[in-house]
């Protein structure tokens, strides 16, 4: 049950709120003086509190209100305040309400128009100490993973992408391949490299090989090497990356793009550690730990015969999927103020444009954005003409708050119930992301 403190010189007045919110299951405490009030709030919990503005009969002022509000809100922030004022103290308790109180009623109130009020801040406090809750053992639940994991300095904010991190991370100690999917420019080699530094081969090599750079003459002679002659070119022996990865972890990025051929020896590779060099004869043995990455679809691919099935199967062992970074917009700005060379800062558009934007090219898009607009602004801060995005939709003008459009309270409300992840916030409140976005700009609330 919530619990009001109601902080009143008049027993009539306390009692009368005690009775009305009793009635609608709200238990109430109630003092007469603000050092009895302060010394309550001290020993006990509230969810929030209605106070007078005036304290002494032979004034009225409205200071000991204000003195009053002031404690209460420099030792409990977050805790809502309503003040109730005669009309002589109007000035004092709109200045309040600047100042951080939740609202104010004159005296005599309107009960209906008081209980609605005392309800919505209730819904809100409720909804924010969840959500203070929640970003606590968030918290905790990061910092532990820091603490056991070396996730090689990654940013991430999101929890789309904290789920595919923390998967990556457990299962690094196996020696089972794993098959890292994505799109392009997600950050697929950075999980290849974190399951590597906490795999039982960390201190083996880590090889990376793209697939997709190499023209498919040459794709075999770099995974399992060459001997003098094998091919045009061959002047003297190499080894490939299997050999050079012997002892660590061999990463292939972009597999869909590995000829048949070579997806044959892979799975031989795979199934016993063994293979051949291009124009060899002779059985090379290795031990290595594979992780693989692809932006395609490949059940397609095996569904087309470009693929093999078998090898998908011992590729994949275990998936870590990467969302694109669109479906991980908490990870935009943390990410963008990493790439900023020292000294540079973000204007509010050139932030409002990066949350807007699709990023179709993912982490390195962004990256590279943030690179050239640091390049291009003439001085500290970056706006968005040096982004070179699309600016985002103007804002709406504060005068244009309709019924249709949700109010700070149910903004957050939302985000709380959400847990802080925006685009289930706005899925509930009915709106596109980018819109959720530029109301919490235009409203002043900070993002989750």
């Amino acid at each position: 049950m919530p619990t009001i403190l109601v902080i009143d010189d008049n027993p009539s007045v306390a009692t009368a709120l005690e009775t009305l919110f009793s009635l609608h299951d709200i238990d109430t405490r109630s003092v007469t003086t603000p050092d009895d009030g302060l010394a309550l709030l001290s020993r006990e919990s509230f969810d929030l509190v209605v106070q007078d503005m005036n304290f002494h009969a032979d004034t009225t002022s409205g200071e000991e209100g204000v003195e009053l509000f002031a404690k209460i809100r420099a030792a409990y922030p977050d805790l809502p305040v309503i003040l109730l004022t005669a009309w002589t103290h109007l000035e004092s308790a709109v200045d309040l309400v600047k100042a951080g109180a939740a609202d104010y009623l004159a005296k005599p109130w309107d009960d209906r128009k008081l209980l609605a009020t005392v309800n919505n801040l209730l819904e809100l406090s409720q909804a924010r100490q969840e959500l203070a809750r929640h970003r606590k053992s968030e918290r905790r639940r990061r910092d532990a993973l820091e603490r056991e994991f070396d996730l090689r300095g990654i940013v991430y904010a999101d929890s789309a992408s904290e789920a595919a991190l923390s998967l990556a991370c457990q299962v690094a100690r196996s020696e089972l391949p794993v098959l890292i999917t994505g799109p392009n420019g997600a950050g697929k080699e950075k999980y290849a490299e974190i399951i590597h530094a906490n795999s039982s081969v960390k201190n083996g090599p880590f090889v990376a090989l793209n697939c997709g750079a190499l023209p498919g003459e040459l794709i075999e002679a770099e995974l399992f090497g060459a001997e003098a002659g094998a091919y045009t070119g061959a002047n003297r022996a190499r080894e490939g990356k299997f050999e050079a990865a012997d002892g660590g972890t061999l990463f292939l990025d972009e597999i869909g793009t590995l000829p048949l051929a070579g997806q044959v020896k892979l799975l031989r590779v795979l199934e016993t550690g063994r293979f051949e060099r291009l124009g060899g004869n002779r059985e090379r043995s290795v031990k290595v730990r594979v992780i693989s990455a692809t932006n395609a679809d490949l059940s397609a691919l095996i569904a087309a015969g470009q693929f093999r099935e078998d090898l998908y199967y011992r590729l994949n062992a275990i998936e870590v999927r990467l969302p694109p970074l669109a479906q991980r917009v908490d990870d935009i700005l943390p990410l963008a103020r990493h790439f900023l060379p020292t000294g540079k800062q973000l204007d509010g558009n050139a932030e409002h444009a990066l949350l807007a934007h699709a990023w179709p090219g993912n982490v390195r898009e962004l990256r590279n954005t943030i690179q050239r607009a640091s390049l291009l602004a003439r001085g500290e801060r970056i706006g968005v003409a040096d982004l070179g995005l699309p600016a985002a939709p103007a804002r709406m003008p504060a005068a244009s708050n309709t019924a249709e459009e949700p109010d700070r309270a149910t903004i957050e409300a939302a985000l709380a119930r959400a847990g802080g992840v925006v685009a289930q916030a706005a899925s509930d409140l009915g709106l596109s992301r980018q819109a959720l976005y530029r109301r919490l700009e235009r409203l002043g609330i900070d993002r989750p």
